[in-house]
């Protein structure tokens, strides 16, 4: 089942080409939503989620025990921000951390496909975003993971760690005088 984020952050978004993580791995798309604590339906609709997925993945009652070993390791996909509050943004929120073997859909707000050349979305911008929770139980450990299928830019932010990308909106035309003089700068 997926979840829908609405309205929520977006910080180090990785959605239009794979990246290469540290530790080395597979290239992958990826993306973090912050999402206030005080939005208690939505984390209730996480947390429902991640107990569903572990109680079908490791069943009664050893799922509860592997939450709670999990949560000590950080190893849940929702986490509690104040951990990372070295990073814009995640200080007083949770944060959901996501990545997808496969390039999510990146939609602007009228739902036409955006390309990595328009500049949105950027760390620090509002989106809606639909993820999948999933259980890991391999030789790389247990986890529960968080899988970003589709991403809908909702509205600008402060940007993190930097500014967003001018628009051509903020430039006057050239196209009088002679761009050979440069008369039509002064």
């Amino acid at each position: 089942m997926s979840v829908i984020l609405k309205d929520v952050r977006i910080a180090f978004p990785n959605l239009f080409q794979p990246q290469e993580f540290p530790g080395g791995g597979e290239a992958k798309f990826g993306a973090t939503f912050l999402i206030g604590k005080d939005n208690e339906e939505l984390l209730g609709a996480l947390e429902k989620e991640i107990i569903a997925k572990a109680q079908e993945k490791w069943g009664d009652p050893k799922y509860k025990e592997t939450l709670k070993t999990l949560q000590a390791g950080e190893r849940i996909c929702l986490r509690d921000g104040d951990t990372k509050a070295n990073y814009d943004g995640y200080e007083g929120n949770m944060f959901v951390s996501c990545s997808s073997k496969n390039k999510p859909l990146v939609i602007d707000r009228d739902k036409k496909e955006l390309e990595e050349n328009a500049g949105r979305p950027y760390g620090g911008c509002y989106v809606n975003a639909k993820i999948e929770i999933w259980c890991q139980s391999n030789k790389y450990g247990k986890r529960i993971n968080a899988s970003v299928t589709g991403v809908q830019f909702v509205r600008d932010g402060d940007a993190f760690s930097g500014s967003v990308p001018a628009s051509k909106d903020d430039f006057d035309s050239l196209d009088a005088g002679d761009p050979e003089s440069g008369d039509d700068l002064l």
